[in-house]
């Protein structure tokens, strides 16, 4: 009898000690809650938004090209094909590029000169910084130093110097040229770059970065190097 007593007594004890770790356990690991307030939230569906967008006109661009190549190609499939070239040139940057746009001057701070501090190059970092800024609000062509940017240039340190396409960023003062789409494009990356802390990060390092104001016409020069296919190989006659 006494046995059965000391078992439920047992079976009653580990109930209640399970209980306990079980609420123990979710007082010391409360569940994360979401602390942004309601202006971070906007923002960030602000910035999905504009991806939406950006992807929406993308995926529009490239109907009206197929649907302009299929009409083109019962009419003159030779004119169709070269349309398709030069579009994909000028998308590759091979071709230069005018229209609206705007102009950035990097140059020593004057505070830096005043103080003696000599500057002799900019860092890769800090150029990969701003132009990731230019890139978030749709610069879809730009040149630094002269030096036509692609989607394979590198940005790097090579034996202390700053060089884009492996090529020498000459010491500042020197011009970083942005194309855009649309002049209110334009509008909008200077807007967002003179709203944005890039220009502090300059000044930490004795530069000076200058905004220009959107021009209707800005030059871009095209890539002049040769671009190295790792996966792409010439077609055989017939093939």
């Amino acid at each position: 009898m006494k046995q059965g007593v000391y078992v439920r007594f047992t079976i009653i004890l580990l109930i209640v000690g399970f209980m306990i770790a079980v609420q123990y356990n979710t007082v010391q690991k409360p569940e994360s809650r979401d602390t942004r307030d309601m202006w971070e939230i906007r923002q960030e569906l602000t910035v999905e938004k504009e991806l939406h967008s950006e992807l929406l006109s993308k995926i529009r661009d490239v109907n009206q090209t197929i649907t302009k190549y299929e009409n083109l190609q019962s009419e003159s499939p030779a004119q169709a094909l070269n349309e398709t070239l030069d579009m994909l040139r000028t998308n590759a940057g091979l071709t230069e590029v005018t229209g609206p746009g705007l102009e950035l001057t990097i140059e020593p701070s004057l505070e830096g000169q005043a103080l003696g501090q000599e500057v002799t190059s900019i860092s890769p970092d800090l150029l990969v910084q701003l132009l990731n800024e230019i890139n978030r609000f749709n610069g879809h062509d730009v040149s630094i130093d002269g030096k036509r940017i692609i989607h394979s240039s590198p940005i790097r340190d090579i034996n202390g110097k700053t060089t884009v396409n492996s090529l020498i960023v000459r010491t500042p003062p020197f011009l970083i040229q942005i194309g855009t789409e649309t002049f209110e494009d334009a509008e909008i990356l200077y807007n967002h770059l003179k709203s944005s802390m890039i220009a502090d990060d300059f000044f930490i390092d004795n530069l000076t970065l200058t905004i220009e104001e959107p021009k209707d016409l800005i030059r871009v020069p095209a890539f002049d190097q040769n671009i190295k296919n790792t996966y792409l190989k010439n077609a055989s006659k017939g093939d």
